[in-house]
């Protein structure tokens, strides 16, 4: 029970520095080096990386792309309809129809169905995705927790922050300070 408070607790923070320094990050992603990807699903190949951005044209199940750019949960693919964005869940990385060695499909796929090889490990992990190895081999980490701890801001070093770089304000409930 106090791993999971400490670990709910540092994912608060993880979360609170993400909504602050992610941004920046992500709006200046660097081109991916070139590789090839398949279509999961049919998609809407967007002309900008957001769901009611302009519809460039539809690929269908097993459309092959060239994936230029990552930005957050989108990439940025060249297709034979053309160029443009999509969601990152839509796309199986590299070849149609690998499966890892011990048979299971992983990757994106893993992430899609939300199951993460045969021990029936649910993983709700987002984009990022950890294999059941690593699901299974998680623990306590002090030192972990401590560093995340050095990245709290108080809401006034927030709003400061947000006031440098002339972000508008939006309400947001803070999280409750947790318990010690």
């Amino acid at each position: 029970m106090i791993l999971r408070s400490a670990v709910r607790n540092c994912l608060q923070r993880l979360l609170l520095i993400g909504l602050f320094s992610a941004t920046p990050a992500i709006a200046a992603a660097p081109p991916i080096a070139a590789e090839t990807g398949t279509l999961l699903k049919a998609d809407a190949l967007k002309a900008e990386p957001f769901r009611d951005a302009a519809t460039v044209a539809t690929l269908k199940t097993g459309d092959k792309v060239d994936i230029l750019q990552r930005q957050g949960g989108w990439f940025r693919v060249k297709a034979p309809r053309g160029s443009g964005w999509l969601r990152m869940l839509s796309v199986r990385r590299g070849e149609a129809g690998k499966t890892s060695a011990t048979g299971t499909v992983s990757g994106v796929v893993g992430l899609a169905t939300g199951r993460a090889g045969t021990g029936k490990v649910v993983a709700t992990t987002g984009i990022r995705g950890l294999d059941e190895e690593q699901l299974k081999a998680a623990a306590y980490d002090a030192a972990a927790l401590e560093y995340a701890d050095s990245f709290v801001q108080s809401r006034a070093e927030a709003a400061r922050f947000a006031a440098g770089g002339k972000l508008a304000p939006r309400p947001m409930d803070y999280l409750p300070a947790p318990a010690k």
